[in-house]
């Protein structure tokens, strides 16, 4: 580990929100000494509870997201924003809008917001996310809220990320039978119709309460429909109670130590296939054979699945 990387732990362990930045930069980049850095910090991890943001385009959660951050810090909560932006097609890094729009919140030492790039993930949540989280988390705050870019049915990714995921649709985002079919209905704990001071809105609340009636309940919590207006304030501190109450609840289950065994699991498994096809990789000179066989496969000599069956006979 580089001696900047451990001056940076250092202050990172004194609250230097500066240092903070940098370590989240080098974790995200994936730094050489980023795999150390969060072997550094997780025993520091598993104290803060994470609430998903999700929905259409265009819903307001970016706003929801800001003022349920100012319910927080009114019970002197400790609150990270991860606003996960559209990848840029110039430079590859986040189009950091979210970040913009949370002017209330974001000069406030008890809220640290980042913004980082899907990294042309689908569903919003990169596997860098995730890191982002155990950093923060191991920073000491106590709420992290990810938000995501909300673009349809992978939205399911953002359930892996969060403890209580919140579904924000609006009036205009049609009846519960498309939500549902874009896999919403599946992930979501809450759900609110923001920019209910548009028409439509007690229809759409109606619609998706409907909806909700195929879902079973989970140890007894049947998830609510709620209607807010966040730009107002509307309804923000019933959602925010909303929350709360479901954290509360997997917490007593157990749910949240289940979800957190999961999530280790999922994780150690995801590094050890890495590391292995790495090793592999060097170890067995893929890259030439992975050459060698494309031109056999646009020879017409044989196809890309016989040519992978035959590479791992090989490595066997």
């Amino acid at each position: 580990m580089e001696e900047r990387t451990k001056e940076l732990l250092r202050r990172f362990a004194n609250a230097d929100r500066v240092a903070l930045s940098r370590i989240l930069s080098m974790v995200e980049n994936g730094h050489p000494d980023s795999p150390m850095i969060l072997d550094n910090l997780y025993p520091r991890t598993g104290k803060a509870l994470r609430v998903g943001l999700t929905g259409p385009p265009g819903a307001g959660k970016s706003t929801l997201a800001e003022k349920l951050a100012s319910e927080m810090r009114k019970r002197s909560f400790k609150v990270g924003i991860v606003a996960v932006d559209p990848t840029s097609p110039f430079s590859g890094g986040a189009l950091l809008g979210d970040r913009v729009r949370m002017n209330a919140v974001s000069m406030d030492e008890g809220v640290f917001i980042r913004s980082m790039a899907s990294r042309g993930s689908t569903g919003g949540v990169a596997w860098k996310t995730l890191e982002v989280c155990e950093v923060l988390d191991a920073f000491g705050l106590d709420r992290i809220m990810v938000e995501t870019v909300g673009v349809g049915q992978s939205e399911l990714e953002v359930a892996d990320a969060a403890h209580a995921t919140v579904v924000v649709l609006v009036p205009e985002s049609g009846d519960g039978v498309q939500a549902m079919k874009a896999g919403l209905m599946e992930i979501g704990d809450i759900f609110v119709i923001n920019k209910s001071d548009r028409e439509g809105a007690e229809i759409a609340r109606k619609t998706v309460e409907s909806a909700l009636e195929l879902k079973r309940a989970e140890n007894g919590w049947r998830p609510p429909v709620l209607c807010t207006a966040a730009l107002e304030g509307t309804g923000v501190k019933e959602l925010y109670e909303k929350i709360e109450e479901r954290l509360e609840l997997l917490v007593s289950s157990g749910s949240i130590e289940r979800r957190r065994r999961e999530c280790v699991s999922s994780k150690i498994s995801g590094i050890l296939k890495a590391r292995i096809l790495e090793n592999e990789w060097e170890r067995a000179q893929l890259s030439k054979l992975v050459e060698r066989e494309t031109a056999r496969v646009l020879s017409g000599k044989t196809t890309p699945y016989k040519a992978v069956d035959g590479l791992l006979k090989d490595m066997r």
